[in-house]
C-alpha cells in the first residue's frame, strides 16, 4: 500500500509538506503542491480517513446534491467533481432530489443527520427555508451552473450564450426561430431571456406561440415535445432547444416527420455534452466548459473548507459557440 513516506520520496519532498498538501494546509509552493496531487492521483494513495478525522476533527466527506434524474451534463460535471475531490482527499456522498417538496425536505433532513466538511449543490432547490439552514449552521457550499444570494457559485453567463446561439442563427437568414425549454429553473428562464433579447436585437417580433416547454430537459422529454410542436405549427425553420438533450430528442422527431436538419430546420442546442459531436447531424451548440466548471467548483469548496483566504465568491467562466452541421443558412 502506497503511504505519505512513498509519495514525498519519488517528490523529493519532506512527509510534512505532502501531509500539509493532503489536509489543505496552505504555505505550500504551488508548483510542489501540484506535484504532490498528481503523484497521489497516479500512484492511487489513499489516506486513512478514520485517523485524519480524529486527528483533525472533519469527516473528510462532502455531499453532493444532484437531481434524481440527472442528465449527461450533470453526469459528466460531477464525475469530474468526484475525481477532483478525492485528489484532495475527500470522499463523497451523494443526495438525490426529485422536483417536488417532499424530496427537498427528505435532502435537509438528511444533511442535518450527515457530518459533511461541504457541500456541493448541482440542483436548484426551490425552498428559500433550504440555503437559510445553510446559512444558519454555516456549512461550506458552492454551487455550481446556477447562482443564489451570496453562496460562491461557477457557471457561465447564461442569457448572453443563448443570445450568441439566436444571433447565430438570425445571420443564417432565420427569423422564424422557435424556442423548446424545460422545467422552470433559472437556467432555463435566463437561456430564454436571451432568446427575446436576441429576437428584439433583430427586429423579429416576440411570439409566445414558438416557446413551447417539455417537462424536463431529457431526449424523452425532447421527441414528445417536438411531436406537440409538430402539431401546433410547421411554420419555423429554426429551433433553440435548451439543452443539447432537448435537441437530440428534437431531432430525432424531426428526422421521423421527414423532415430534414439542418435542410428543413436548423437546430442549435446548449451544453455540448459529449455526444454532440457524434451525432448525424453534428449538433452546433454552446460550449460549457464542464470540466473547467467541475475543477473549479472543487478547488472553491476545497478553499472554504481548509479556510483559504483566496476564495472568490463568484466565478463566471467563459462559454463558446460550436458550429457543427445542424444550421445552415435558410432556404
Amino acid at each position: 500500500m502506497i503511504s505519505i513516506k512513498d509519495i514525498a520520496k519519488e517528490a523529493g519532498m519532506s512527509p510534512a509538506t505532502v501531509s500539509r498538501v493532503i489536509n489543505g494546509k496552505k504555505y505550500v509552493n504551488p508548483q510542489r503542491r501540484e506535484q504532490i496531487l498528481k503523484l497521489i492521483e497516479e500512484r492511487g494513495y489513499v489516506p486513512n480517513k478514520a485517523a485524519r478525522s480524529m486527528v483533525l476533527q472533519r469527516s473528510y466527506t462532502v455531499g453532493i446534491i444532484i437531481p434524481s434524474a440527472f442528465n449527461m451534463f450533470q453526469r459528466q460535471l460531477f464525475s469530474v467533481m468526484e475525481k477532483r475531490l478525492g485528489s484532495f482527499g475527500y470522499y463523497t456522498l451523494f443526495f438525490f432530489v426529485n422536483f417536488n417538496a417532499e424530496s427537498e425536505d427528505e435532502c435537509l433532513n438528511r444533511l442535518k443527520a450527515e457530518k459533511l466538511d461541504g457541500l456541493i449543490m448541482i440542483h436548484e432547490m426551490k425552498k428559500p427555508y433550504f440555503y437559510e439552514y445553510l446559512e444558519k449552521v454555516k456549512l461550506p457550499v458552492v454551487i455550481a451552473t446556477f447562482c443564489y444570494g451570496n453562496i460562491p457559485a461557477i457557471h457561465i453567463d447564461e442569457e448572453n450564450a443563448a443570445f450568441e446561439a439566436i444571433s447565430h442563427l438570425v445571420n443564417l437568414g432565420h427569423r422564424k426561430i422557435n424556442l423548446l425549454s424545460g422545467g422552470d429553473f433559472s437556467f432555463g428562464r435566463q437561456r430564454m431571456e436571451g432568446y427575446y433579447k436576441a429576437l428584439d436585437a433583430a427586429g423579429i417580433e416576440r411570439d409566445e406561440r414558438r416557446v413551447l416547454f417539455a417537462r424536463w430537459y431529457s431526449m424523452e422529454y425532447g421527441i414528445n415535445a417536438m411531436r406537440e410542436m409538430l402539431l401546433r405549427s410547421r411554420d419555423f425553420t429554426a429551433l433553440f432547444a435548451a439543452t443539447d438533450e432537448l435537441a437530440i430528442g428534437a431531432i430525432r422527431a424531426l428526422t421521423d416527420e421527414g423532415i430534414q436538419v439542418p435542410e428543413d430546420v436548423s437546430v442549435i442546442g446548449f451544453d455540448d455534452i459529449e455526444i454532440s459531436n457524434f451525432l448525424v447531424p453534428r449538433l452546433t451548440t454552446i460550449h460549457q466548459p464542464i470540466g473547467e466548471i467541475g475543477e473549479e467548483t472543487a478547488l472553491a469548496l476545497h478553499r472554504q473548507i481548509s479556510g483559504s483566504n483566496s476564495v472568490k465568491q463568484d466565478r463566471t467562466l467563459s462559454y463558446q459557440l460550436i458550429i457543427r452541421e445542424s444550421t445552415a443558412k435558410v432556404n
